[in-house]
């Protein structure tokens, strides 16, 4: 009987079919391994396999056998990555907005390939969990390898930048010209990837959403702007912007209940200074970009949060309601 071209890749099937088809809760017994290498055309004898689970086991693969009975059971033992931490994986996946629907599936089946056949289920089943609302840039995965890559090569990049329109088309910024700068770190917020980096022209530092940034190119020009990133604080920079959007950066406290404190620590980390104003209150001190969004989400906590300093952005905070009564009074009348 002539042999399998598949004979000589018999370890290789053997490690597959260890992998796939068995795991904490799942065994094999000798004659379904038999039969497991059969269907891939291999011939096989027990004690070649005995002999090839001890080389498998000395590469490293953690095969366990158990005796029940008169019947021998062999398992995968510890892998590579635990069935929590895949799961972990795919809700990360899952959840990320920056990840398209169609790339989260794909990076999740290869999730699956870490666990068994058996566990790849509990996983493929957290796939359909909830439909969380994705970006609509497929690209958006090969902008964060170009981006990384540019900053790995010292490299300034282009690209065009855009937004989307009423009828959910892209509409490019600035009739479509290239934007050039010097990429320095990636950063994450609200679930959101963005670029940081260096604006040669004006002098001043930019943030871009990276799932609207288009036609990604390293154009080998060396970056500048190092002197001003040496002392950046990406971590601080991202708090002061709330959703990333521009403002003047300032000083701004807060007259706090108590039961904000949370609320505060979370948004601004735990070496911001909280200090007591009275047995229900207490005052905080913090350095953020004084945009629209900022006054949006002092409003959103209700009478737990009060802007108490500058009196500038008192008054911006007066104008903002007043702005906002005028609007939904005109919804009254209509």
């Amino acid at each position: 009987m002539p042999k399998s071209p598949n004979q000589k890749l018999k370890l290789l099937y053997l490690m597959k079919i260890m992998l796939e088809r068995t795991d904490e809760t799942h065994s094999i017994t000798m004659p379904e391994i038999i039969e497991a290498l059969s269907s891939y055309g291999i011939h096989a004898e027990r004690k070649s396999i005995y002999s090839d689970i001890e080389s498998l086991r000395m590469y490293g693969i953690d095969i366990i056998g158990t005796q029940e009975d008169r019947t021998y059971y062999y398992h995968v033992g510890s892998r590579q990555f635990e069935l929590a931490e895949l799961k972990l994986l795919v809700d990360s996946v899952q959840s990320a907005k920056f990840i398209t629907e169609k790339k989260s599936n794909e990076l999740i089946k290869k999730i699956e390939g870490f666990a068994s056949k058996y566990e790849a289920t509990q996983l493929h089943r957290q796939v359909f969990v909830a439909g969380r609302v994705k970006t609509m840039n497929e690209s958006i995965y090969y902008n964060v390898d170009r981006i990384y890559t540019a900053i790995a090569e010292n490299s300034r990049i282009t690209f065009q930048y855009f937004q989307w329109n009423v009828d959910k088309k892209m509409e490019l910024r600035h009739d479509g010209a290239l934007y050039e700068v010097s990429p320095w770190a990636l950063s994450w917020d609200d679930e959101n990837y963005y670029l940081i980096a260096y604006d040669s022209k004006k002098k001043i530092i930019k943030h871009f959403r990276v799932d609207k940034m288009l036609s990604i190119q390293s154009n080998g020009k060396r970056r500048e702007g190092k002197d001003v990133f040496q002392k950046f604080d990406t971590a601080a920079y991202a708090r002061k912007m709330f959703g990333m959007y521009g403002g003047e950066e300032e000083w701004v406290k807060l007259e706090c209940k108590n039961d904000m404190a949370g609320v505060i620590v979370d948004r601004f980390g735990k070496d911001v200074s909280m200090i007591r104003k009275d047995t229900e209150h207490f005052v905080v001190n913090v350095e953020v970009a004084a945009s629209r969004q900022f006054l949006a989400w002092v409003m959103g906590l209700g009478d737990g949060v009060k802007i108490t300093e500058p009196e500038a952005l008192v008054e911006k905070m007066r104008q903002e309601i007043k702005r906002l009564q005028t609007q939904y009074d005109m919804i009254d009348k209509s």
